[in-house]
């Protein structure tokens, strides 16, 4: 018979061999046996853990003290202990809303049920439902009539949110009333400064040996100090005549070499014979002083001086006389005329103002000399026109907290985290600062500030604009500052070469930080006799 092809043929049925069925029994007994014993070893586990769960439930007990009756749910102690926590709740809520007689009713309650709970621990029984009853109601009845008289959380919440608005609006109010009148305090001249004044004044045209002392002097030696660029000369700008003397007198007393020392004073008309009385009838240890008055500058009028024009334009004399244009929103310090003073910007004219000279210490007359300060005239300062020291490393001296940074200009041209500095306390190099044509720069920024958009007040903002780039940071330790508003460190003050009492509280007003006053008034002297009669003390 012929054989059939492969495709066709009937495939042959193959068989396990023994091996293979033994195997497979026998890992079907290992898997059972493994399931039992799984089962069996999580019984006792189980057990474990509700032992352990339960040991821990008695040990929170026994540490917080808790008996059997305050665990039960029908416990009456546990229901008038409840009660009577959420009434001295309602106490604090009926007061807080003026609603006495209820808060008494609920102290009373208070009062009676926790002597129901001070018998029951003497006689270490549980209340009875009988004794507690009327305790129980009567709380209830009061707690209902709180929840009545809207006592409850959220009403509260919203009540003390509204008082604490209201609180905050008060707190507003009497700061911003304490900053005026401190203002107001700062601005105001004392009588006895002003009494100084008018006598000097009457001294001056009373005695006319005063004026003859005053010519009498070498005039051609005085006009050569105050030229004499080997000598220190120092600059005070100012109408305050016991201010500018202290100046004076305390860098005297602390100089090595006192007769090198020549002071540039220039005051207002005003004070101007006040002054020259002053200084005739006190010497400071051979210390040059002259005495000049700023309405004898010619080249000081509205078409060269920005500050002089701006004085000429209604809205500015609005906005620092009147304070009408826009409801009183303005703070009142922004609106201080003395912002516009020329003796307050009369710095900016350095050069004009001494052509003669090639280096000076510029000084504020709010200052204290300690220490001698001849060494700033040694200073190098690398090209750059301004020394000063810089006040960084205070909270909120850095150049976008004393401009407006939304303004483009501003934006465009400085750096907001620049590093500020202090004026009181400045060395200039007239040689550079003419040469770079810095009174232009000033002049510049003054103009474009005339809407007060780029700042609102003072010397200091224009100041960081135009020796922007042009200044050179001194050692603090040259110039202290914050004696007139804030505390300084003890140590920092007896290092410090020139303290700087910036801010309202001046040494010579009653407003004064008293602990700060004797280092001004060591330079005092009170018993000079037109002090004596001025009442100084």
């Amino acid at each position: 018979m012929r054989r059939q092809r492969p495709e066709f043929r009937r495939q042959v049925r193959r068989r396990f061999s023994g091996m293979f069925w033994l195997t497979l029994c026998g890992g079907l007994a290992v898997l059972m046996l493994i399931v039992l014993l799984s089962r069996e070893s999580t019984k006792p586990r189980s057990r474990s853990v509700l032992s352990k769960s339960s040991y821990g439930h008695d040990k929170v007990i026994e540490g917080l003290n808790i008996t059997a009756e305050m665990l039960n749910p029908d416990s009456i102690t546990r229901q008038l202990n409840d009660q009577i926590s959420l009434a001295k709740a309602f106490v604090v809520i009926a007061k807080e809303s003026n609603n006495l007689q209820f808060a008494w009713e609920l102290s009373a309650q208070i009062r009676n049920s926790q002597i129901l709970l001070s018998n029951a621990a003497l006689r270490r029984t549980p209340l009875t439902l009988q004794e507690s009853e009327t305790a129980v109601k009567d709380m209830a009845l009061l707690l209902f009539q709180a929840q009545q008289l809207h006592y409850d959380s959220a009403t509260m919440i919203m009540r003390l949110k509204a008082r604490i608005q209201d609180l905050e609006e008060q707190t507003s109010s009497v700061m911003e009333k304490s900053n005026k009148y401190g203002q107001i305090a700062a601005e105001e001249v004392p009588k006895s400064l002003y009494c100084l004044g008018v006598r000097l004044t009457t001294e001056w045209f009373k005695h006319s040996e005063l004026q003859i002392k005053s010519q009498s002097q070498s005039q051609t030696q005085i006009e050569t100090k105050l030229k004499d660029n080997n000598l220190h000369h120092f600059c005070v700008f100012s109408d305050n005549i016991l201010a500018t003397s202290v100046v004076i007198n305390s860098t005297a007393s602390n100089s090595l070499n006192p007769a090198k020392l020549v002071f540039h004073l220039v005051t207002d008309e005003v004070n101007f014979h006040a002054m020259k009385a002053w200084f005739n009838m006190n010497s400071f240890r051979g210390v040059t002083v002259d005495v000049q008055k700023f309405e004898d500058f010619t080249w000081l009028n509205s078409s060269y001086v920005p500050v002089l024009k701006q004085l000429q334009d209604s809205d500015t004399q609005n906005y620092y006389f009147s304070g009408s244009n826009d409801g009183g929103k303005t703070p009142i310090k922004f609106r201080n005329p003395k912002y516009l003073s020329m003796l307050n910007h009369l710095r900016f004219y350095i050069p004009e103002v001494f052509p003669s000279l090639k280096k000076l210490v510029f000084l504020d007359d709010d200052v204290v000399v300690q220490k001698d300060i001849s060494g700033l005239f040694n200073v190098d300062l690398n090209g750059n026109v301004n020394g000063a020291v810089e006040t960084c490393t205070e909270t909120f001296h850095r150049y976008h907290k004393y401009l407006n940074y939304s303004h483009p200009l501003i934006r465009a041209h400085f750096d907001p985290d620049a590093c500020g500095w202090a004026f009181g306390m400045n060395v200039f190099d007239l040689v550079e600062w003419r040469k770079r044509n810095v009174t232009g720069i000033y002049h510049y920024w003054q103009e474009k500030n005339v809407d007060r958009s780029l700042w609102k007040l003072g010397t200091l903002p224009p100041g960081l604009l135009t020796f922007y780039g042009l200044t050179e940071a001194l050692d603090p330790r040259w110039h202290v500052l914050g004696l007139g508003y804030t505390n300084v460190d003890a140590q920092v003050i007896g290092n410090g070469a020139v303290l700087h009492f910036n801010g309202n509280l001046k040494p010579w007003l009653k407003i004064g930080m008293e602990k700060y006053k004797p280092l001004w008034e060591k330079y005092v002297d009170y018993s000079h006799p037109m002090l004596e009669r001025c009442n100084f003390h």
